[in-house]
């Protein structure tokens, strides 16, 4: 079977993936900052606002977070030992244990969120139809 012939990517192709890549590592460096803030980890802070959303099981939140079910068990614990996060029986199967943010978890990934500066000030110097470009072709990126 042949191999497909593989062509280098266009200049402007390279310049788009640079781009995001220095947009990427703003966010993750402003989120970090933030949730230095609360006293939280990125890990941690990743984690609640997760879960701020829906509550997961531990499997599910190990896959978004793309690390190890283990890994997830020792940040639910210390989220847990703050009283960010509790350990609930999955109402679907009760032998599942799901993680979900408490009542001041919820308050705190609003916090983080709201924190994130890097993420929301460049974004109020676009107009609403510029957002809305961005997140149609930010979405078009992220289920190709």
């Amino acid at each position: 079977m042949p191999t497909p012939h593989k062509t280098r990517p266009d200049p402007l192709t390279m310049e788009v993936v640079e781009l995001i890549g220095d947009v990427v590592a703003r966010f993750y460096s402003d989120y970090e900052d933030a949730a230095a803030e609360h006293a939280l980890t990125g890990a941690q802070a990743r984690l609640l606002s997760l879960l701020s959303l829906e509550p997961l099981p531990m499997r599910k939140l190990a896959q978004k977070l793309k690390c190890e079910p283990s890994n997830v068990t020792g940040i639910v614990d210390r989220l847990e030992a703050r009283g960010l996060v509790e350990r609930r029986p999955d109402p679907a199967d009760r032998r599942v244990k799901v993680a979900a943010a408490t009542e001041e978890g919820v308050q705190v990934a609003r916090s983080l969120r709201e924190g994130l500066r890097f993420a929301r000030e460049p974004l109020t110097g676009l107009s609403q139809g510029e957002r809305e470009s961005l997140r149609d072709l930010l979405r078009r990126m992220r289920d190709a």
